[in-house]
């Protein structure tokens, strides 16, 4: 395997940031241009003649003259009435995906590096003077925006803006959907003022040149995910079906492709495999990359070896032991610019940054679980049966899906101080998923779950997680089962073409089952095994009390101070046990992180009335003791 030549390794994808809108361009031009300084001493990795070749870039992609003529407007004939804009991108140099069908179009980026239209997973575009952000519906890519007087910016990443606020203050509602979910909801985003475009949104602002006062956005949809009329319920028709959109979807994702390798990052389970497995099918050179443990958590990287040997490609294990998971944890949530609280983001970091010495592109499973129904609806669909025949339940359906996130909805009074849970009492967190569960567009209960999948955990975490963890380290990310043919070919899907008896995924593993091992293909999974209680009861039991430290918490004044003692020793809730324990300290460090290293907080001082002083062996013979 060839190394990729190291001045090459160290550009990140693109990413941009500019603003629309009423104000004085001096002082708006003096910003952008400060984003551009830092960002230059930033890229200490970059030549000189890279950075010449961007600045050139930079001038020739956004001149105002000439992006102005491919609108079919003139300086001379725009009035002191029309909105004023720009754009910068900051990263590697822009490649042009504007062409003279789409003048319209100011900025735009593609976690899969396939820079045409068509591809463009994130947007910025003027209709007229109108200003329009847009999302493809898997939301890969994040866009963000805030309101300035009567300016709009917006940026692809939090970080960008953060640097036009003066004084950012943590958004409660989102840190509240935050402890609900592991991500924060969509539009919020955990800065106040700062708002996140749905996946699947376009976000219109039009100009005022009379008054020059922006009003609201208009809010339209671009698709919805929604059950076809007519189910499909012959096996064949559905697996001949099926597999020609597999096909499909790979072709459409190695069109650019050369003779270079890919990666792939193999969990071990089916849906990383199916890709694997068509991309070796469509002649693609693939390396495999897993995860290791060591001799934390269940291994599943003898499935992952299973699949690399059956088709016959390399496969580097990557090391994912607790010394290199605290090493990379800061850099871990600088790259994911969001506070993302599932334990799996740090593991997905490292194989980004082993991949990126062999590849530029990588291949990853997501999405699978979203489309066909994976294991976790199993509890929710008979829950849903359930509560048909008795309608006296406590608890509705909704409220049931909430708690499969297995976070911190219910434990509002003992987890926030009080300012933040006087704050809280009128948010309702089923606002937040009511709308992707939404029985007008679909009625089966089979597609509800996979609508809300994909509307909720899919576009608002683990996509986004996913491309921003590869950018990092100069990756573009390809997810095959992110195809829009195929996403909505399944709402077509009956429902038990996707869940016979208590197989999941049973029509994907139907028609793929010639292209894997048995084994793999019809073997029960239960997610990625990242051991979060493992690692916290044990390697990062001192890091906890430096991370959770009470001190620092009555500081912070949002969380209780003594958390994560109550968690470690079980006695938040009956729920929180075992695997959940981990979870949840897991959400907490990320979040504090995250405030520190992203928000720019102060830490704050720490204090020591906490047992994670302790060894922790000598801490459970006095819990032991205790009880």
């Amino acid at each position: 395997m060839e190394n990729i030549p190291p001045g090459e390794k160290t550009n990140q994808p693109q990413q941009f940031i500019g603003y629309w809108g009423y104000g004085s361009r001096r002082e708006l031009e003096a910003q952008l241009n400060m984003m551009r300084l830092r960002w230059e001493s930033g890229n200490k990795g970059t030549t000189e003649a890279q950075r010449t070749q961007r600045y050139e870039d930079f001038r020739d992609i956004f001149d105002k003259s000439s992006m102005l003529k491919k609108l079919h407007i003139s300086f001379e004939k725009l009035s002191d009435s029309a909105p004023i804009w720009n754009v910068i991108y900051i990263g590697n140099s822009p490649r042009k995906i504007f062409s003279n069908h789409h003048p319209e179009l100011l900025a735009g980026i593609s976690a899969s590096g396939i820079e045409t239209e068509l591809y463009t997973d994130i947007w910025v575009k003027l209709q007229g003077t109108d200003l329009i952000l847009g999302r493809e519906p898997f939301g890969k890519v994040p866009l963000y925006w805030m309101q300035q007087g009567q300016v709009i910016w917006f940026a692809s990443r939090l970080q960008l803006l953060l640097s036009v606020m003066e004084n950012p203050e943590v958004n409660i509602p989102a840190l509240y959907g935050y402890s609900c979910f592991s991500y924060v909801p969509n539009p919020l985003t955990p800065v106040s003022q700062i708002f996140a475009v749905t996946a699947g949104e376009e976000l219109v602002w039009q100009s005022q040149s009379e008054s020059q006062r922006l009003s609201a956005p208009v809010s339209q949809r671009l698709s919805e995910w929604c059950e076809a009329a007519v189910q499909i319920k012959d096996e064949t028709t559905a697996v001949q079906q099926l597999q020609t959109l597999l096909k499909q979807a790979i072709q459409r994702q190695i069109s650019d492709l050369t003779d270079e390798p890919v990666g792939v990052f193999l969990s071990g389970g089916l849906d990383s495999a199916v890709v694997a497995a068509l991309l070796v099918q469509a002649g693609i050179k693939v390396i495999g990359y897993t995860l290791d443990f060591g001799n934390y958590g269940i291994s599943e990287s003898l499935y992952a070896e299973m699949v690399a040997q059956h088709l016959q490609i390399p496969l580097v294990k990557v090391d994912a032991k607790p010394e290199q998971i605290q090493k990379a944890l800061i850099s871990t949530v600088q790259a994911l610019d969001l506070p993302f609280g599932d334990g799996v983001t740090v593991p997905l970091f490292l194989l980004g940054q082993r991949a990126s010495q062999d590849t530029r592109v990588i291949f990853n499973g997501e999405g699978g679980d979203q489309l066909f129904a994976g294991w976790t609806n199993k509890p929710l669909i008979a829950a849903g049966v359930y509560q048909s025949e008795n309608l006296s339940m406590s608890e509705s359906f909704i409220q049931q899906y909430l708690r499969t996130f297995h976070r911190l909805w219910g434990y509002e009074a003992q987890i926030y101080q009080p300012d933040i849970y006087e704050q809280i009492q009128n948010l309702h967190p089923e606002d937040w998923i009511t709308e992707a569960l939404n029985p007008e567009y679909s009625t089966a209960i089979l597609h509800r779950l996979r609508r809300a999948g994909l509307m909720l955990k899919g576009s608002q975490n683990i996509h986004p997680r996913a491309t921003a963890l590869g950018f990092a380290h100069g990756l573009y990310v390809r997810s095959p089962f992110c195809d829009l043919p195929l996403a909505e070919w399944t709402f077509q899907l009956s429902g038990e073409l996707c869940l016979k008896a208590s197989c999941e995924k049973y029509i994907l593993k139907r028609s793929v089952e010639n292209l894997l091992p048995s084994e793999i293909v019809w073997r029960q999974k239960r997610g990625m095994g990242v051991p979060l209680t493992s690692w916290c009861l044990d390697q990062f039991w001192p890091h906890i009390g430096k991370w959770l430290n009470p001190g620092k918490l009555r500081l912070e004044n949002r969380f209780s101070p003594h958390l994560a003692a109550e968690i470690a020793a079980g006695k938040l809730g009956a729920h929180i046990q075992g695997r959940r324990i981990g979870e949840i300290l897991w959400l907490l460090i990320m979040w504090q992180l995250w405030r520190v290293y992203v928000l720019g907080e102060e830490s704050g001082k720490a204090s020591f009335d906490h047992p994670f002083w302790l060894p922790q062996t000598l801490w459970r013979l006095q819990k032991k003791w205790q009880n």
